[in-house]
């Protein structure tokens, strides 16, 4: 049920660098046509750094690996679900299209061979998970599969300490790219220190030593801040994050339908600078991806097998 794009086909078999790209961004995180135009720009960014993009996503109950662009329009005109690693069987079944969120796309990512994923933020631990238990299955996921995912840390909506600590806890390596905090989404710093790199050929030299030489099956997470020109304000993204939460306890929304609620409300409250910064980040962090994508190829090339 896997379908590979001929493009994204013929990298593989050449060996060639490849990014996955996550599609809940543009079917649940972005109004139309902004998650249009974030998609290309995201595509683009790899490209000009000399790797090949793959979305990743589900159309009509077949999973994709590469759209093309009549594909991505068809995407994100149906009515789309929102796809974790979980329901993944059930929306095969179902004939169902939808935008893959971290923990489906990396799962079919590590499948076909591709080590390198970029996203806006990855899910993690909702505030106020110690009554709800909300913690995204991307965390699990990560938890279980070699793969690097670059991202600006974890969505500004969610609790960022705990979300951090329980990454710790499972064992998944996250590095900060030139940065020694862990980026907050739309802000640059959380506060929260992390080791820090600063290449994409030392990440690419960790993801080797991580899964070649130490033989660790979980995910290495880069955290990329936002552009500078782009970042909003902690304080600012702070307010507009107790707002959106109230609304959504108001209306008693939770589950997977509250982080596109929030980010919707988010879009809104600030007149459209959330999703200007929102497509910033993943254009940054696609770019960033296929560096770190061609630097593991080089690695891969030049190392003898251990």
């Amino acid at each position: 049920m896997i379908e590979i794009s001929e493009e994204v086909k013929s990298a593989l078999d050449k060996k060639e660098s490849i990014v996955a790209l996550e599609s809940t961004i543009i079917t649940h995180g972005l109004p139309y046509p902004k998650n249009i135009e974030a998609a290309h720009l995201m595509e683009s960014a790899v490209r000009k750094e000399g790797a090949i993009p793959a979305i990743v996503a589900l159309l009509e109950g077949r999973i994709k690996v590469g759209l093309t662009h009549p594909e991505l329009e068809n995407l994100v005109s149906k009515e789309s679900e929102k796809v974790q690693v979980s329901s993944l069987s059930w929306a095969l079944k179902k004939k169902l299209s939808g935008g893959t969120t971290v923990s489906a796309t990396i799962e079919i990512a590590h499948r076909v061979g591709i080590p390198v994923m970029a996203t806006g933020g990855i899910g993690g631990v909702h505030r106020g998970a110690e009554l709800t238990f909300d913690i995204s299955q991307d965390l699990t996921s990560m938890a279980r599969i070699p793969i690097c995912i670059v991202s600006s840390g974890a969505k500004a909506i969610l609790d960022l300490p705990r979300t951090l600590e329980l990454l710790e806890t499972l064992g998944i390596t996250v590095l900060g790219y030139r940065t020694p905090t862990f980026p907050a989404f739309y802000t640059g710093n959380s506060g929260l220190k992390i080791p820090m790199v600063g290449s994409p050929e030392e990440v690419a030299e960790i993801m080797f030593l991580n899964w070649r030489v130490l033989q660790l099956e979980r995910a290495i997470l880069v955290g990329n801040r936002p552009p500078e020109e782009s970042e909003l304000p902690d304080f600012y993204v702070e307010e507009l994050i107790k707002k959106a939460l109230q609304a959504a306890e108001k209306l008693q929304i939770k589950g997977k339908e509250l982080t596109p609620f929030l980010l919707s409300y988010l879009e809104k409250s600030s007149g459209g600078r959330t999703v200007e910064t929102n497509i910033a980040l993943a254009q940054a962090n696609a770019k960033l991806g296929a560096k770190i994508a061609k630097a593991y190829t080089r690695i891969r090339v030049e190392t003898p097998k251990i």
